[in-house]
Formats: structure tokens, C-alpha cells, sequence
């Protein structure tokens, strides 16, 4: 395609929070998984070094579905359905149908087969909402679409990681299970993210509309013909010919997301036996202190919520690269911190360094990325990009159980300090060699 530079109108803030609130339910989706699928598993039976494998068909299949969907939402138009919005509702729809289902599983290949669906149509809805905001957006308001995107990730986080607490405490529902049995408390969260799932990414779909390719000013060529091998042929060329920036930043992105996977691997599992002194998934005290922390998951993406408020403030003050490292760096203290904590409510103090850095990472490498990529290929891009967070997590499924089990001893609290050193590290890297690109946000 051929990309021929046009002026969208800007539009209003009801307009921008109507194409954001399907987020809110994809990351509704995703944080019921990040916080209760480590239970989950232990609830089938796994032990902790079992846990990260189990995770891994999900990245391996984001791995290739990303940038197929980015090509294939590039290149579609529906006069109705329009060219991102036919993938939102699809994969919300199967999503939901997962998430309905996962609180069934009955073995562990069940509930990482589930996982595995949720993860594929996750990515199926998820990967075109970032091109969505390039689509609609001028380039004035491209990051506080993002920003936006933040806030509804941040909402959508902390009502789902805190579910499984509200059913205990104020729905009274059981959170014990025997072994091969999922709480009824955890069922009932299911149940309900897939209504919240559906029920927001349809709202998006029936209140914006968007721009054909004419409007966008992007033509066909017309000797380029479709199918498979164009579009393995386009992806390859894209990846071979990043941007310099986003060479970088995507480096940047591979040393953070391993420190959120461990995070989300092992934290309410620590929590419930390093901090609550838990046994195993039969014992209440351990079933109080995951849901404990559950809550404080929850928590985090309350922070991340109202820190997006003035994050952009920030980056005008401090520019982008210098605000993304600080809040890698806050995070990192918040993940390495659970290891002194002795009162449970010091959690919370941890969980705010976290939420500082959850709301970054959802939008200063996409707002440092501004402007660097080709508006024809920006599904492509976003897609590729996805690689530098889901190759970590297959390099952790596949070699961290076997840290686990002969170097960590299983120490659940152990592998969580470990992300935030990682954290560290990408901070360092950002701070380095990120080259600065002001632009108010």
C-alpha cells in the first residue's frame, strides 16, 4: 500500500473514552488470568516449577498471531464492520467463551489449553485496538489515546484482580477447593470477566466508526497481489527493517516483560505462602493469602489508573525516556521489596511502585515509538512489537521451572525479586540509549 499523508479532525473526549472502553474488558480478561491461573494450576496439582511450562503454548501462539492479525487488519474494510473492529468483536466473543469455560477445567492440559485459546483470541482483539488509535487519532491526540487506553487497563485491571476477594468477603463464596477442584469464589470471577469482556469490546465496536483506506489516504497498489505468502513476505521485510527507535525500545521491552511474568507467575502464590505461611491449595490460610493478594493486584492497577492521570504532565517535564526508566526503576523497588514484608499491608506499599510502572509500560514505549512507523504498516509494527514481550515469556516458560527446581529451591518470592533485577536492567537500557524525542503528550 501506498500511504498518502491526510488531516483527521480531532475529536472529543467522549469519542476517544467510547473507542478506549473495549480495553477495559480485554484487560479485564487478562488480569483474571495473570492473577488466578498460578492458583489455578496449583489447584490441579502443579507443583512451582511446573507452573512457567504451563504458560507456555499462549506466548508461543502471540508469537505468530500478532503480526498475522496486524497484516490481515491492515488489509481489510468491511463498508459496516469497517477495518479493526471485525477482529475486536471476534475474539471478544471466543474470549469469553474461554474465560466462561476455564473455571471447569478438570486437569491441568485442560486449564493450559483454555489458557491457550484465551491468550490466542485475546491477542485477536487486543492487537489492532493499539493500530485503532493511529487510525483515528491526529497525530496531536495519538498519545493521550494511548494515555486513555491506560486508564481503561488500569480500570479494568483492578475490579478483575480484585474479584475473587469481593466474592470471598462480600458474596461469602467458599475460596477452598480440593486438590482438582477450582474455589467457587474464582468460578464466579470467571463468569462475570466474560460478560465485562464481551459486553465493553461491543460497546466499542457499535459507538465509533472508522476511516476507509480512501479517507486514511492509503491506496492499494494494484500489481501487489494477496494471500499467505505476501503477507509472510511483508512481515519478514517489516521485522528486517525496523525503525532504529524501535530497535531500542523493543530491547527495552524484552527485559521488562519477564519481570511482570514472574510477577504474575508466582506473586499471589508467595504471598500466600511466604507472607501468609500457607501449606498448599487445600489450606485456608493459603487460600486467604492468595486472595489477599489478589487484592493487592488489584490494588496496583487502581494506582496505575490514577497515575495515568499525570503521567503525561510528566514526560512534558522530564521527556519520555527519563519518566519510562524512573517508573521501571519504582516498579523493580516494588517487586524486589516483597521480600521484607512481614505486615501484609506493607503489600500495599510494594504494589504501588508496580502500578507507577504498569502504567508506563502501557504507554511511553508506544508514545516513544510516535511518528517512527509507516501509517499503511502500523498493524505489522504494533504486531512485531508484540514479539519483544512474548519471547521473554517463552525464554521463562521454557528455562525457568528448571531454575525453579534446582537453583531456587521453588522459592516463589525469590522469582519475583528476579523480575524486578530484570527491571533494573531495562531501565538502564532505556535511560542509555533511547535516543530522546520531545513531544507533548
Amino acid at each position: 500500500m501506498q500511504n498518502i499523508s491526510v488531516s483527521k479532525p480531532r475529536l472529543s473526549i467522549v469519542e476517544i473514552i467510547n473507542m478506549s472502553v473495549g480495553f477495559f474488558g480485554i484487560q479485564f480478561g487478562w488480569d483474571l488470568q495473570r492473577a488466578n491461573m498460578g492458583r489455578i494450576y496449583e489447584n490441579l496439582g502443579a507443583n512451582p516449577d511446573e507452573v512457567p511450562i504451563l504458560f507456555l503454548a499462549a506466548p508461543l501462539t502471540g508469537l505468530l498471531v500478532q503480526p498475522i492479525i496486524g497484516y490481515l487488519s491492515d488489509n481489510t474494510w468491511h463498508p459496516k464492520w469497517g477495518r479493526r473492529r471485525p477482529y475486536f468483536m471476534i475474539g471478544a466473543i471466543l474470549s469469553s467463551i474461554a474465560l466462561i469455560a476455564m473455571p471447569h477445567s478438570s486437569a491441568l492440559w485442560m486449564a493450559a489449553g483454555l489458557l491457550w485459546v484465551l491468550d490466542v483470541f485475546g491477542n485477536v482483539s487486543m492487537e489492532p485496538f493499539r493500530a485503532f488509535v493511529t487510525d483515528k487519532l491526529p497525530d496531536s491526540q495519538v498519545n493521550r489515546g494511548f494515555i486513555m487506553q491506560s486508564l481503561m487497563i488500569g480500570l479494568g485491571g483492578s475490579i478483575a484482580s480484585a474479584l475473587p476477594w469481593i466474592m470471598r468477603n462480600v458474596f461469602k463464596l467458599q475460596n477452598t477447593a480440593a486438590i482438582g477442584e477450582i474455589p467457587q469464589n474464582v468460578k464466579w470471577s470467571f463468569y462475570l470477566g466474560a460478560f465485562f469482556f464481551l459486553a465493553s469490546v461491543l460497546y466499542t465496536v457499535f459507538t465509533t466508526r472508522e476511516y476507509s483506506p480512501e479517507e486514511l489516504g492509503i491506496k492499494k497498489d494494484e500489481e501487489k497481489k494477496g494471500g499467505f505468502a505476501t503477507g509472510a513476505s511483508e512481515i519478514l521485510h517489516a521485522l528486517r527493517n525496523m525503525p532504529k527507535r524501535m530497535q531500542i525500545v523493543s530491547l527495552v521491552q524484552f527485559f521488562t516483560w519477564p519481570g511482570l511474568f514472574l510477577m504474575w507467575f508466582y506473586y499471589t502464590t508467595a504471598v500466600a505462602v511466604n507472607v501468609f505461611g500457607g501449606k498448599d491449595a487445600s489450606d485456608p490460610v493459603y487460600a486467604e493469602g492468595a486472595d489477599f493478594g489478589s487484592l493487592t493486584l488489584s490494588y496496583y492497577s487502581v494506582v496505575t489508573f490514577l497515575f495515568a492521570l499525570v503521567l503525561p504532565f510528566i514526560a512534558d517535564k522530564l521527556g519520555r525516556k527519563l519518566t519510562h526508566a524512573l517508573c521501571l526503576l519504582a516498579g523493580a523497588i516494588g517487586l524486589i521489596s516483597v521480600a521484607w514484608v512481614q505486615n501484609k499491608y506493607m503489600l500495599y506499599v510494594s504494589m504501588t511502585g508496580v502500578g507507577i510502572a504498569w502504567a508506563s509500560i502501557l504507554s511511553m514505549p508506544y508514545a516513544m515509538l510516535s511518528g517512527s512507523l509507516p501509517k499503511e504498516k502500523v498493524g505489522i509494527y504494533m504486531g512485531i512489537f508484540n514479539f519483544f514481550i512474548v519471547l521473554p515469556e517463552i525464554i521463562a516458560s521454557l528455562g525457568f521451572g528448571w531454575l525453579m527446581r534446582n537453583v531456587l529451591n521453588n522459592d516463589r518470592l525469590l522469582a519475583v525479586q528476579i523480575g524486578g533485577g530484570l527491571m533494573i536492567l531495562a531501565a538502564t537500557i532505556c535511560f542509555l540509549f533511547v535516543k530522546e524525542q520531545r513531544q507533548r503528550l
